[in-house]
């Protein structure tokens, strides 16, 4: 019998972690192992029952009907538009500061992104440069027939004027709320916003397991049974009479325990980034652009991202001082090599630009002592 093969320990970081996921590993760690100990025991280790408790507890949590698992929040925002039927021929517009996945995945199935610009405030999708984008595409006899606001950085986009306008024009909405799970706005809950939401549990998001995960939600029982399908092969009555093209998309059973278990907590850890959110607007307001919250709004602060001129000279210095920050994102995708070909509202992106070049996050993250908290400012306010 061979001996356990046993991993070297991982030298501890130095300096001021981005985001602490080892604080959060001990806050959940009980739970953690005891849900996992329940699946390993189970041996079912794909779908099961913690996957469909899971589901169950997110489409409460958030109040829509159904919510449906899967691998990623790629696959999530892919399979979303499958299941509306979105593909050659249609238009979907979206903002260009973003990660990928949401571009990527109307270009995935074939649909065409045209790109419109955000507020410099709230850095979410400009409802005025919406407008500009469905004549841009109008005019290039193209036919615009849904869009895709991302919730940036923790809050939900300016979903009533984006409504407004979507229904005169007959777009419908996915939310892609990777970065805003677990937030409201004018009382509705993220996940009820739009004809169906998207999340990511990658595991820096607020909500984020031990790999990749992600999530649809919706009220319409035929798209959640659309997507219940998609993700396993296009599947029929039976896994083995597929009916549809789809693929293997589902999340699995141990990704589910973990995710069960940081649901306990996942509202005291909202409370508490909203407690260093405000801390940070008090000690920083005075010397940066702070990010600012909608009437109506609250976050759940995925990212706590200012404004500073001489971007990445302050980043450098910072870094200098054991201070990591990260720049979300240093490029617009309307600029990026394979999707600058795709068509921009006529107005073009003048904020979308000038937030790529200025726009700084800072560490945030539940566990961040008021102390080290302090430090991060004093370094940010000797290198600004």
């Amino acid at each position: 019998m061979h001996d356990a093969p046993v991993l070297p320990p991982r030298a501890k970081a130095e300096g001021v972690p981005y985001v602490d996921l080892g604080a959060g590993w001990a806050a959940e760690r009980a739970a953690t192992i005891a849900d996992l100990d329940a699946v390993f025991a189970s041996g079912a280790f794909i779908g099961g029952e913690a996957v469909e408790l899971l589901e169950e507890r997110l489409a409460r949590l958030c109040g829509t009907r159904y919510a449906v698992t899967l691998d990623s929040g790629t696959d999530a925002l892919m399979l979303a538009l499958k299941a509306h039927g979105i593909g050659p021929g249609d238009e979907v517009i979206t903002p260009p500061n973003s990660f990928i996945a949401s571009t990527a995945a109307i270009v995935h199935v074939g649909a065409t992104p045209v790109f419109v610009d955000v507020l410099p405030d709230s850095f979410n999708l400009d409802p005025a440069s919406l407008k500009a984008g469905i004549e841009t595409a109008k005019r290039h006899k193209l036919h615009p027939t849904a869009v895709i606001p991302v919730d940036l950085y923790g809050q939900p986009a300016d979903y009533p004027g984006i409504e407004a306008i979507a229904k005169a024009e007959g777009l419908w909405i996915l939310s892609d709320a990777a970065q805003s799970f677990g937030a409201a706005l004018g009382g509705r809950k993220v996940g009820t916003m739009g004809l169906i939401t998207t999340t990511s549990f990658f595991p820096s998001k607020p909500l984020g397991c031990y790999g990749d995960g992600g999530a649809v939600f919706t009220d319409d029982l035929r798209v959640a049974g659309l997507i219940d399908s998609l993700r396993v092969h296009g599947k029929g009555s039976d896994k083995y009479d597929n009916v549809r093209i789809g693929a293997n998309c589902r999340l699995d059973t141990i990704q589910a325990a973990v995710l069960l278990a940081k649901l306990e907590i996942f509202r005291d850890e909202i409370a508490a980034r909203n407690r260093i959110a405000e801390r940070y607007n008090t000690l920083l307001q005075d010397m940066v652009q702070v990010p600012r919250l909608d009437p109506g709004a609250t976050s759940v602060w995925a990212q706590y991202t200012v404004v500073v001129e001489n971007r990445d000279a302050v980043a450098a210095k910072l870094k200098d001082q054991g201070i990591p920050t990260m720049v979300y994102y240093p490029m617009p995708l309307h600029r990026q090599t394979a999707y600058k070909h795709y068509p921009v509202a006529a107005n073009g992106l003048p904020v979308a630009e000038r937030l790529s070049a200025s726009v700084l996050s800072l560490p945030m993250h539940p566990y961040l002592d008021e102390a080290t908290q302090d430090r991060i400012v004093a370094a940010l306010r000797a290198a600004a």
